[in-house]
């Protein structure tokens, strides 16, 4: 059990629903998707995709080696909670305040070109720098923009890495190493892994349809979810975590669920309470024949048939290293009075329901709630079998 009560306090996030909070909750409430049909990163191969279609801020150091999309990314969700941010800087110091981020491409996006130019002429580009694509980049450029001198690292377990951003600040905050933490995810798109996905067989051609009988596979996405995260009540509770690992497979999940169970339970016992307290689970929910058939039965061993849950990645596409940031983003609003409207995020499927799967409650029809959900989990479960489950309560 955590010694402390910790907080997410505010949120920045973009992704393919919107630029900002407001703007994708209405998105999820109105059930827009927002898919881009593209070649752009594969070879003349068009794959629906979750760009981001915003604009986004200059990057206002003069090294090369900061000046990527990604940081751009981050960029733009730092400066929708900026005034939350600059009074943490003032409260506790600059030496107080933390970053944590997740991610799994940093600028592999910016490096691409430069080194496609490299393979033809055989000089490197004047504009490249190696540390563009570094893991560590985004969390090293928000301290540095900022001008804080507390912790600041990247964390990069593929799918899991912007939930274990967040579960990594509880824990610093929870150690009196940091009063404040600037934490969560931020990925962006590049041909790596549009390509990589694609020769894995685990790229969907159309809108990716989890928990179907006719999942094919994901839409790659990208997006940015950053929180303020203190001990001050205000915000979202992130009431516990679980994390656990399969130990099974470099890329297939364990097929008995047994690390998606450990980590959902984990997340419970952390929290100190049951199952029947949760009143939404947002599913890692990839829509691939394995990850599902796994989560589903995970989710019914811990929940039953009854919890309602969906999966959020059909909105959004996969961001991959930003995926669990910006889900638990969603259940942030969820939870929050963002934005006032409360909603349930809806599952957008083909309805046809795959016997092979244990029952869970997906969210296919629009449910009047008795009243307003106390708890909800979001799941991650990435590549290795690298698992975390986020548990997020009402302030």
């Amino acid at each position: 059990m955590s010694k402390k009560r910790i907080y997410l306090n505010s949120m920045g996030l973009l992704c393919a629903m919107g630029s900002s909070p407001n703007t994708i909750k209405k998105n999820l409430i109105e059930k827009q998707l927002n898919l881009t049909q593209t070649d752009d990163f594969s070879l003349d191969t068009v794959w629906p995709l979750g760009l981001y279609q915003g604009e986004l801020p200059a990057i206002p150091l003069s090294e090369k080696k900061w000046k990527s999309r990604n940081n751009q990314f981050a960029l733009a969700a730092l400066k929708q909670i900026e005034p939350e941010i600059t009074a943490a800087i003032e409260q506790f110091g600059a030496h107080r305040v933390g970053v944590i981020i997740g991610t799994s491409t940093s600028g592999i996006s910016d490096s691409e070109p430069a080194i496609s130019e490299w393979l033809v002429t055989g000089e490197v580009p004047k504009r490249y720098d190696y540390g563009l694509q570094e893991m560590g980049a985004t969390a090293n450029f928000v301290a540095k923009v900022l001008g804080l001198h507390g912790p600041a690292y990247g964390i990069s377990t593929a799918c899991s890495s912007g939930a274990k951003a967040l579960a990594a600040a509880k824990r610093q905050i929870d150690l009196g190493v940091c009063d404040a933490v600037i934490a969560g995810g931020v990925d962006t798109i590049c041909q790596l892994t549009v390509q990589g996905f694609a020769s894995l067989q685990a790229l969907s051609d159309k809108s990716c349809n989890p928990f179907s009988v006719n999942r094919k596979g994901i839409n790659i996405g990208e997006g940015a979810a950053l929180f303020l995260v203190t001990g001050q009540t205000k915000g979202v509770e992130l009431v516990g975590y679980g994390e656990s690992s399969d130990a099974y497979h470099i890329s297939a999940p364990d097929p008995m669920g047994n690390g998606a169970i450990k980590c959902m339970t984990a997340a419970l016992d952390d929290a100190g309470i049951e199952a029947k307290e949760v009143g939404y689970v947002n599913l890692h929910g990839t829509a691939t024949a394995l990850n599902d058939q796994m989560e589903a039965l995970a989710m019914n061993k811990v929940f039953g048939a009854h919890t309602l849950c969906s999966s959020t990645k059909p909105f959004t596409g996969h961001t991959l290293g930003a995926a669990g940031a910006v889900e638990a983003g969603i259940c942030w609003l969820m939870l929050s009075s963002v934005g006032g409207e409360k909603f349930l995020p809806f599952h957008i499927w083909d309805g046809v329901k795959d016997p092979d799967l244990p029952e869970i409650n997906l969210v296919t029809t629009d449910v009047t709630l008795d009243g307003p959900i106390r708890y909800v989990l979001s799941n991650s479960f990435a590549f290795g079998g690298n698992n975390v489950s986020l548990l997020l309560g009402r302030v």
